[in-house]
Protein backbone atom coordinates (compact mmCIF):
# COMPACT_ATOMS: atom_id res chain seq x y z
CA UNK A 1 0.00 0.00 0.00
CA UNK A 2 1.29 3.52 -0.74
CA UNK A 3 2.38 5.91 2.00
CA UNK A 4 -0.03 8.60 0.81
CA UNK A 5 -3.37 8.88 -0.97
CA UNK A 6 -3.82 11.42 -3.74
CA UNK A 7 -7.12 13.23 -3.34
CA UNK A 8 -9.15 14.84 -6.11
CA UNK A 9 -12.37 16.74 -5.45
CA UNK A 10 -15.11 16.98 -8.07
CA UNK A 11 -17.56 19.81 -7.48
CA UNK A 12 -20.26 21.45 -9.55
CA UNK A 13 -23.87 22.43 -9.13
CA UNK A 14 -26.71 19.94 -9.40
CA UNK A 15 -26.86 18.26 -12.82
CA UNK A 16 -23.62 19.75 -14.16
CA UNK A 17 -22.08 16.41 -15.17
CA UNK A 18 -20.00 15.34 -12.16
CA UNK A 19 -20.87 11.64 -12.43
CA UNK A 20 -20.07 11.64 -16.16
CA UNK A 21 -16.65 13.11 -15.39
CA UNK A 22 -16.11 10.59 -12.60
CA UNK A 23 -16.85 7.70 -14.95
CA UNK A 24 -14.27 9.01 -17.42
CA UNK A 25 -11.60 8.80 -14.73
CA UNK A 26 -12.69 5.32 -13.64
CA UNK A 27 -12.52 4.00 -17.21
CA UNK A 28 -8.91 5.18 -17.55
CA UNK A 29 -7.65 4.23 -14.11
CA UNK A 30 -4.96 1.48 -13.96
CA UNK A 31 -6.36 -1.87 -12.84
CA UNK A 32 -3.38 -2.64 -10.60
CA UNK A 33 -3.86 0.48 -8.48
CA UNK A 34 -6.43 1.01 -5.74
CA UNK A 35 -9.10 3.63 -6.40
CA UNK A 36 -11.71 4.65 -3.83
CA UNK A 37 -14.75 6.83 -4.51
CA UNK A 38 -16.52 8.90 -1.91
CA UNK A 39 -19.92 9.89 -3.29
CA UNK A 40 -21.94 12.48 -1.39
CA UNK A 41 -25.66 12.98 -2.09
CA UNK A 42 -27.94 15.59 -0.61
CA UNK A 43 -31.06 13.51 0.01
CA UNK A 44 -31.80 10.29 1.87
CA UNK A 45 -32.16 8.31 -1.39
CA UNK A 46 -29.11 8.27 -3.66
CA UNK A 47 -29.10 7.87 -7.44
CA UNK A 48 -25.58 8.84 -8.57
CA UNK A 49 -23.90 5.86 -6.91
CA UNK A 50 -25.86 3.52 -9.18
CA UNK A 51 -24.71 5.44 -12.26
CA UNK A 52 -21.03 4.94 -11.49
CA UNK A 53 -19.47 2.50 -13.94
CA UNK A 54 -16.92 -0.21 -13.28
CA UNK A 55 -16.77 -3.53 -11.48
CA UNK A 56 -15.47 -4.18 -7.95
CA UNK A 57 -15.13 -0.48 -7.20
CA UNK A 58 -14.55 0.61 -3.62
CA UNK A 59 -17.36 3.12 -3.09
CA UNK A 60 -18.26 4.95 0.10
CA UNK A 61 -21.61 6.76 -0.03
CA UNK A 62 -22.60 9.53 2.38
CA UNK A 63 -26.11 10.90 2.02
CA UNK A 64 -28.52 13.13 3.96
CA UNK A 65 -26.61 16.37 3.46
CA UNK A 66 -23.25 17.84 2.47
CA UNK A 67 -20.01 16.30 3.74
CA UNK A 68 -18.83 19.88 4.34
CA UNK A 69 -21.76 20.76 6.62
CA UNK A 70 -22.05 19.85 10.29
CA UNK A 71 -25.11 17.70 9.44
CA UNK A 72 -22.89 14.86 8.17
CA UNK A 73 -19.44 16.18 9.10
CA UNK A 74 -18.89 13.34 11.57
CA UNK A 75 -19.74 10.71 8.93
CA UNK A 76 -17.25 12.31 6.56
CA UNK A 77 -14.42 12.39 9.10
CA UNK A 78 -15.11 8.79 10.15
CA UNK A 79 -15.10 7.73 6.51
CA UNK A 80 -11.78 9.46 5.87
CA UNK A 81 -10.30 7.86 8.98
CA UNK A 82 -11.31 4.41 7.78
CA UNK A 83 -9.70 5.14 4.43
CA UNK A 84 -6.49 6.42 6.05
CA UNK A 85 -6.04 3.48 8.42
CA UNK A 86 -7.59 0.47 6.68
CA UNK A 87 -8.28 0.94 2.97
CA UNK A 88 -5.28 3.14 2.13
CA UNK A 89 -6.06 3.70 -1.57
CA UNK A 90 -3.67 5.14 -4.12
CA UNK A 91 -6.28 7.67 -5.20
CA UNK A 92 -9.43 9.02 -3.55
CA UNK A 93 -12.03 10.72 -5.75
CA UNK A 94 -14.59 12.77 -3.85
CA UNK A 95 -17.78 13.66 -5.70
CA UNK A 96 -19.51 16.23 -3.53
CA UNK A 97 -23.19 16.99 -3.58
CA UNK A 98 -24.08 19.75 -6.02
CA UNK A 99 -25.08 22.12 -3.22
CA UNK A 100 -21.86 21.73 -1.22
CA UNK A 101 -19.51 24.45 -0.02
CA UNK A 102 -16.13 22.69 -0.33
CA UNK A 103 -13.99 25.37 1.30
CA UNK A 104 -13.18 23.25 4.37
CA UNK A 105 -11.91 20.14 2.59
CA UNK A 106 -8.20 20.96 2.49
CA UNK A 107 -8.24 21.70 6.21
CA UNK A 108 -10.13 18.48 6.98
CA UNK A 109 -7.56 16.39 5.11
CA UNK A 110 -4.81 17.80 7.35
CA UNK A 111 -6.41 16.73 10.63
CA UNK A 112 -3.73 15.05 12.80
CA UNK A 113 -5.64 11.76 13.07
CA UNK A 114 -4.95 11.16 9.36
CA UNK A 115 -1.17 11.27 9.96
CA UNK A 116 -0.45 13.12 6.68
CA UNK A 117 -2.06 10.32 4.70
CA UNK A 118 -3.89 12.56 2.23
CA UNK A 119 -2.20 14.61 -0.47
CA UNK A 120 -4.68 17.02 -2.04
CA UNK A 121 -4.02 17.28 -5.77
CA UNK A 122 -6.77 19.14 -7.61
CA UNK A 123 -10.29 20.47 -7.38
CA UNK A 124 -12.36 20.29 -10.55
CA UNK A 125 -15.47 22.42 -10.88
CA UNK A 126 -17.95 21.18 -13.50
CA UNK A 127 -20.02 24.07 -14.82
CA UNK A 128 -23.37 23.55 -16.49
CA UNK A 129 -23.02 26.22 -19.19
CA UNK A 130 -26.71 26.68 -20.18
CA UNK A 131 -27.94 26.72 -16.55
CA UNK A 132 -25.05 28.46 -14.83
CA UNK A 133 -26.53 31.90 -14.33
CA UNK A 134 -29.88 30.58 -13.16
CA UNK A 135 -28.10 28.99 -10.18
CA UNK A 136 -25.19 31.39 -9.64
CA UNK A 137 -27.39 34.38 -8.99
CA UNK A 138 -29.29 32.56 -6.24
CA UNK A 139 -27.09 29.97 -4.50
CA UNK A 140 -24.01 30.84 -2.47
CA UNK A 141 -22.66 27.30 -2.68
CA UNK A 142 -21.93 27.70 -6.40
CA UNK A 143 -19.82 30.79 -5.72
CA UNK A 144 -17.92 28.89 -3.02
CA UNK A 145 -17.28 26.01 -5.42
CA UNK A 146 -15.84 28.42 -7.98
CA UNK A 147 -13.73 30.29 -5.42
CA UNK A 148 -12.09 27.11 -4.08
CA UNK A 149 -11.57 25.30 -7.40
CA UNK A 150 -8.61 25.45 -9.74
CA UNK A 151 -9.74 23.67 -12.93
CA UNK A 152 -13.03 24.63 -14.58
CA UNK A 153 -14.82 22.31 -16.98
CA UNK A 154 -17.46 24.33 -18.81
CA UNK A 155 -19.77 21.52 -19.80
CA UNK A 156 -22.70 21.14 -22.21
CA UNK A 157 -21.32 23.79 -24.58
CA UNK A 158 -23.42 22.28 -27.39
CA UNK A 159 -26.49 23.78 -25.71
CA UNK A 160 -25.04 27.19 -24.78
CA UNK A 161 -24.15 30.19 -26.93
CA UNK A 162 -20.56 31.46 -27.26
CA UNK A 163 -21.71 34.62 -25.48
CA UNK A 164 -22.94 32.61 -22.50
CA UNK A 165 -19.70 30.62 -22.32
CA UNK A 166 -17.64 33.82 -22.36
CA UNK A 167 -19.86 35.32 -19.66
CA UNK A 168 -19.30 32.24 -17.49
CA UNK A 169 -15.56 32.64 -17.88
CA UNK A 170 -15.75 36.29 -16.83
CA UNK A 171 -17.50 35.29 -13.59
CA UNK A 172 -14.82 32.69 -12.82
CA UNK A 173 -12.06 35.22 -13.50
CA UNK A 174 -13.43 37.40 -10.70
CA UNK A 175 -12.14 34.75 -8.30
CA UNK A 176 -8.99 33.57 -10.11
CA UNK A 177 -6.32 35.58 -11.96
CA UNK A 178 -5.37 32.64 -14.23
CA UNK A 179 -8.06 29.96 -14.21
CA UNK A 180 -7.69 26.79 -16.25
CA UNK A 181 -10.66 26.31 -18.59
CA UNK A 182 -11.89 23.38 -20.65
CA UNK A 183 -14.92 23.77 -22.91
CA UNK A 184 -16.55 20.37 -23.25
CA UNK A 185 -19.47 18.13 -23.93
CA UNK A 186 -19.85 15.14 -21.60
CA UNK A 187 -16.99 16.51 -19.44
CA UNK A 188 -14.31 15.21 -21.82
CA UNK A 189 -10.89 16.68 -20.92
CA UNK A 190 -7.27 15.40 -21.27
CA UNK A 191 -7.19 13.46 -18.00
CA UNK A 192 -3.54 12.49 -18.40
CA UNK A 193 -2.67 16.11 -17.56
CA UNK A 194 -3.88 15.51 -13.99
CA UNK A 195 -3.72 11.76 -13.35
CA UNK A 196 -0.80 9.37 -13.54
CA UNK A 197 -2.35 6.48 -15.45
CA UNK A 198 1.01 4.83 -16.18
CA UNK A 199 2.51 4.26 -12.71
CA UNK A 200 4.40 0.95 -12.67
CA UNK A 201 3.56 -2.14 -10.65
CA UNK A 202 7.15 -2.10 -9.36
CA UNK A 203 6.60 1.30 -7.73
CA UNK A 204 3.47 -0.03 -6.07
CA UNK A 205 5.54 -2.84 -4.55
CA UNK A 206 7.99 -0.30 -3.12
CA UNK A 207 5.12 1.68 -1.61
CA UNK A 208 3.77 -1.46 0.01
CA UNK A 209 7.13 -2.24 1.55
CA UNK A 210 7.18 1.22 3.15
CA UNK A 211 3.71 0.86 4.66
CA UNK A 212 3.79 1.42 8.44
CA UNK A 213 1.60 0.57 11.40
CA UNK A 214 -0.38 3.19 13.31
CA UNK A 215 -2.44 2.99 16.45
CA UNK A 216 -6.13 2.81 15.54
CA UNK A 217 -8.58 4.92 17.54
CA UNK A 218 -11.38 3.03 19.24
CA UNK A 219 -15.00 4.00 18.58
CA UNK A 220 -15.09 5.79 21.93
CA UNK A 221 -11.87 7.68 21.18
CA UNK A 222 -13.16 8.64 17.74
CA UNK A 223 -16.47 9.93 19.14
CA UNK A 224 -14.60 12.02 21.69
CA UNK A 225 -12.31 13.38 18.99
CA UNK A 226 -15.27 14.42 16.87
CA UNK A 227 -17.04 16.02 19.83
CA UNK A 228 -13.94 18.09 20.53
CA UNK A 229 -13.59 18.97 16.85
CA UNK A 230 -17.16 20.22 16.51
CA UNK A 231 -16.84 22.20 19.73
CA UNK A 232 -13.59 23.85 18.63
CA UNK A 233 -13.78 27.65 18.26
CA UNK A 234 -11.49 27.29 15.22
CA UNK A 235 -14.05 25.24 13.31
CA UNK A 236 -15.51 27.21 10.41
CA UNK A 237 -18.73 26.01 8.81
CA UNK A 238 -20.30 28.35 6.28
CA UNK A 239 -24.10 28.46 6.41
CA UNK A 240 -25.41 26.29 3.54
CA UNK A 241 -28.10 27.20 1.07
CA UNK A 242 -31.46 26.23 2.53
CA UNK A 243 -32.78 23.42 0.35
CA UNK A 244 -34.98 20.39 0.83
CA UNK A 245 -35.16 16.95 -0.74
CA UNK A 246 -38.43 15.14 -1.28
CA UNK A 247 -38.97 11.70 -2.82
CA UNK A 248 -42.01 10.37 -4.69
CA UNK A 249 -42.76 6.85 -5.84
CA UNK A 250 -44.46 6.43 -9.21
CA UNK A 251 -47.10 3.69 -9.31
CA UNK A 252 -48.33 4.30 -12.84
CA UNK A 253 -48.01 2.27 -16.03
CA UNK A 254 -48.15 4.96 -18.72
CA UNK A 255 -44.83 6.76 -19.24
CA UNK A 256 -46.73 9.84 -20.36
CA UNK A 257 -47.38 10.49 -16.66
CA UNK A 258 -43.65 11.08 -16.15
CA UNK A 259 -43.57 13.52 -19.03
CA UNK A 260 -46.64 15.37 -17.74
CA UNK A 261 -45.06 15.65 -14.30
CA UNK A 262 -41.81 17.00 -15.77
CA UNK A 263 -43.61 19.58 -17.89
CA UNK A 264 -45.48 20.77 -14.80
CA UNK A 265 -42.35 21.34 -12.71
CA UNK A 266 -41.22 24.97 -12.51
CA UNK A 267 -37.58 25.89 -13.19
CA UNK A 268 -37.08 26.90 -9.54
CA UNK A 269 -37.02 23.17 -8.76
CA UNK A 270 -33.28 22.68 -9.09
CA UNK A 271 -32.98 18.96 -9.67
CA UNK A 272 -35.00 15.78 -10.02
CA UNK A 273 -33.64 12.36 -10.79
CA UNK A 274 -34.69 8.73 -10.70
CA UNK A 275 -34.89 5.38 -12.46
CA UNK A 276 -38.17 4.52 -14.17
CA UNK A 277 -39.17 1.07 -15.42
CA UNK A 278 -41.60 0.73 -18.30
CA UNK A 279 -42.33 -2.36 -20.41
CA UNK A 280 -39.05 -4.01 -19.40
CA UNK A 281 -36.97 -0.93 -20.14
CA UNK A 282 -35.07 1.08 -17.54
CA UNK A 283 -35.09 4.83 -18.12
CA UNK A 284 -33.25 7.58 -16.29
CA UNK A 285 -35.33 10.67 -15.60
CA UNK A 286 -33.21 13.79 -15.17
CA UNK A 287 -34.47 17.34 -14.56
CA UNK A 288 -32.22 20.42 -14.24
CA UNK A 289 -33.66 23.90 -13.72
CA UNK A 290 -36.56 23.47 -16.12
CA UNK A 291 -34.96 21.16 -18.71
CA UNK A 292 -35.50 17.41 -18.54
CA UNK A 293 -34.68 14.15 -20.30
CA UNK A 294 -35.98 10.59 -20.07
CA UNK A 295 -33.46 8.22 -21.62
CA UNK A 296 -32.80 4.45 -21.62
CA UNK A 297 -29.81 3.31 -19.54
CA UNK A 298 -27.89 0.03 -19.67
CA UNK A 299 -27.91 -0.78 -15.96
CA UNK A 300 -28.74 -4.19 -14.53
CA UNK A 301 -32.01 -4.22 -12.64
CA UNK A 302 -30.47 -5.71 -9.49
CA UNK A 303 -28.15 -2.72 -9.12
CA UNK A 304 -31.06 -0.30 -8.73
CA UNK A 305 -32.30 -0.16 -5.15
CA UNK A 306 -34.93 2.53 -5.69
CA UNK A 307 -36.87 1.81 -8.86
CA UNK A 308 -39.67 4.21 -9.89
CA UNK A 309 -38.64 6.69 -7.20
CA UNK A 310 -37.81 10.27 -8.16
CA UNK A 311 -35.88 12.55 -5.81
CA UNK A 312 -36.59 16.28 -6.10
CA UNK A 313 -34.33 19.05 -4.71
CA UNK A 314 -35.28 22.69 -4.41
CA UNK A 315 -35.96 25.56 -2.01
CA UNK A 316 -38.55 24.84 0.69
CA UNK A 317 -41.23 26.81 -1.16
CA UNK A 318 -41.08 24.39 -4.12
CA UNK A 319 -42.63 21.48 -2.23
CA UNK A 320 -46.13 22.66 -3.15
CA UNK A 321 -45.11 22.92 -6.82
CA UNK A 322 -43.70 19.39 -6.73
CA UNK A 323 -46.88 18.10 -5.09
CA UNK A 324 -48.97 19.77 -7.79
CA UNK A 325 -46.80 18.33 -10.56
CA UNK A 326 -47.16 14.79 -9.24
CA UNK A 327 -50.93 15.14 -9.21
CA UNK A 328 -50.77 14.61 -12.99
CA UNK A 329 -50.16 10.90 -12.32
CA UNK A 330 -50.17 8.11 -9.78
CA UNK A 331 -47.54 9.16 -7.22
CA UNK A 332 -46.97 8.58 -3.49
CA UNK A 333 -45.09 11.09 -1.35
CA UNK A 334 -42.32 9.24 0.52
CA UNK A 335 -41.42 12.16 2.73
CA UNK A 336 -39.45 15.38 2.99
CA UNK A 337 -35.83 15.65 4.06
CA UNK A 338 -34.27 18.95 5.13
CA UNK A 339 -30.80 18.20 6.55
CA UNK A 340 -29.61 21.75 7.03
CA UNK A 341 -32.51 22.63 9.32
CA UNK A 342 -30.78 20.38 11.89
CA UNK A 343 -27.45 22.22 11.76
Amino acid sequence: MPDTTKVYLITGFLGAGKTTFLNRIINRFPKHKKLTLLVNEFGEIGVDGTLIEGEDLDIMEISKGSIFCVCVKTDFIKGLYQLSTTVKPDVLLIESTGVANPSDLKRDLKLPIFDNRFNFMEQFCIIDAPHFFGAYEVYASLEKQIASSSVFIINKIDTASPETINAVKEVVKKFHPQPVFFETTYADIPLESYFDFATSVEQDAMDTANDGKLKILSDTEMDQYLDDLLDSPDLQLSPPDLLVSVAYKWNGQDISQIKSMADALPAKVLRAKGFIQENGRILLFSFVLGDWTLQPVAIQRERIQHMNIVVFIGPPDTTADIEAATETGNWDNLGLYQPYSQS
